[in-house]
């Protein structure tokens, strides 16, 4: 029994499934974190950031977390909630040359430790033309949109303006079926042809590139929506990129996180997005005239409509099926390394991340400003080696490509990224052609 003297327990919470499987497959020559980039025209004061960055984790306290120490044979991981954080989240490298640079490279090569509290990191960079915030998760823990929200908080705690979430854009509901001619999902696809790899002087994880683009004009009352435009921007990229390089043609599988939260204070902190996935056949993304590519995106907009109304499990029955607490975790944590391997060449061939409008305005206030660009980028581990994530502010696109370097390198980002830019026009339809 414990007395009012003794310390309460602290709160424990089991793995969800996403975070358990996330915490399986960790490798530290490919750290799965999140990496968040948001750039402000001004300045901004350190005392002040770090007390409103602590005050919003307060205010969201299911971020202060870290994993719960166990014995082997337990059956499940658990998160341990903190009342305060372990270590201080929220650094200021010195303002060199190459500062942003160093954080950039920081955050996709070095992931916070789920065993303090909490599992990010926030560093304020200054630059010549402001500051940029550099965030970064450890994905095991949450995901990109609970972390914004978090920073949405401490922009309104900081500055003292209106962060109150935009309205979604409101789409009449429909439960389209699947198209009959959807590639089917049990066939291997294809993969990203390998590039021009970085083999020293940092073999092993993730390079990156951040590109700014118009956001595509589409048609007034078009069927299809920017992020079907982006869908299949993607799909014509990587299909260009490997007949460059004489892949041979393969159907193509593109994994689309769906995210349906509400973004006001009340939003789930955690891993909340499910993950569904788009399917094209080889013959959809050979080069074609115009008219063609009308047709391809209404047939991609009743896919991803049909996926995005379709109940399912964030990773599927399989992934819930594997983490069911029937045997210790880490027998579970042997299949499931053991599985993942097994079931690589099925792996979907990149992930597209559309984050979408940015709800919050991220105003701290003068004289740091609002934001004018905010990036993200999902990991990039192999086999699929490339993901794509975009996001729009301040009425631009604002696009990452992220990679693994034992699969392309800087120059093959560089050409994926004029390749993405060219198909992206190419979405852009002036008329609705017949179908």
């Amino acid at each position: 029994m414990t007395t009012l003297n003794e310390p309460r327990s602290p709160t424990r919470i089991p793995f969800p499934t996403v975070d358990e499987i996330a915490r399986h497959c960790h490798q530290s020559t490919e750290p799965e974190t999140v990496h968040i980039e948001v750039h402000l025209p001004g300045p901004i004061n350190p005392e002040r950031l770090r007390t409103a960055f602590t005050e919003a984790l307060h205010h969201h306290p299911r971020i202060l977390m870290r994993e719960a120490p166990g014995p082997w044979y337990r059956r499940r991981y658990e998160w341990e909630l903190t009342t305060t954080p372990d270590i201080e989240p929220v650094t200021f490298p010195p303002p060199t040359r190459d500062a942003l640079k160093q954080a950039r490279t920081r955050s996709l090569d070095h992931t916070p430790p789920l065993t303090a509290s909490p599992p990010i990191r926030l560093e304020a960079v200054t630059h010549p033309h402001g500051t940029a915030l550099i965030l970064t998760v450890n994905h095991t823990a949450l995901d990109g949109p609970a972390c914004l929200r978090i920073l949405a908080t401490a922009a309104e705690l900081y500055g003292g303006k209106d962060n109150t979430p935009t309205a979604p854009p409101t789409r009449p509901p429909d439960t389209p079926d699947l198209p009959e001619n959807t590639p089917s999902t049990w066939t291997p696809p294809a993969r990203v042809a390998p590039g021009t790899p970085t083999l020293a002087p940092t073999p092993g994880g993730n390079g990156l590139l951040l590109t700014e683009l118009p956001v595509p004009h589409r048609p007034r009352n078009s069927p299809y929506t920017v992020n079907d435009q982006l869908m299949v921007t993607t799909a014509l990229m990587i299909a260009h990129w490997n007949r460059e390089h004489g892949e041979h043609p393969r159907p193509m599988r593109i994994t689309m996180p769906v995210d349906d939260r509400p973004r006001g204070t009340d939003m789930p902190i955690g891993n909340g997005t499910r993950l569904v996935e788009v399917t094209f056949a080889p013959d959809e993304l050979t080069t074609a005239p115009d008219h063609h590519m009308a047709e391809l995106l209404h047939r991609t907009a009743t896919r991803t409509r049909a996926l995005k109304a379709l109940p399912r499990p964030q990773l599927g029955h399989g992934a819930t099926l594997l983490t069911t607490p029937v045997v210790p975790v880490a027998w579970r944590a042997t299949l499931t390394r053991g599985l993942r391997k097994a079931a690589a060449p099925w792996t979907s061939t990149t992930l597209l991340s559309n984050i979408g409008r940015i709800p919050y305005t991220l105003d701290f206030g003068d004289p740091a400003g609002r934001a004018h660009a905010v990036w993200f980028s999902a990991p990039a581990r192999m086999p699929r080696g490339l993901t794509v994530t975009t996001a729009s502010t301040a009425g631009k696109l604002h696009v990452a490509l992220r990679w693994s370097r034992t699969l392309l390198g800087p120059a093959d980002g560089a050409h994926l990224r004029d390749l993405f830019e060219h198909y992206l026009h190419t979405t852009e339809q002036t008329e609705e052609h017949p179908k």
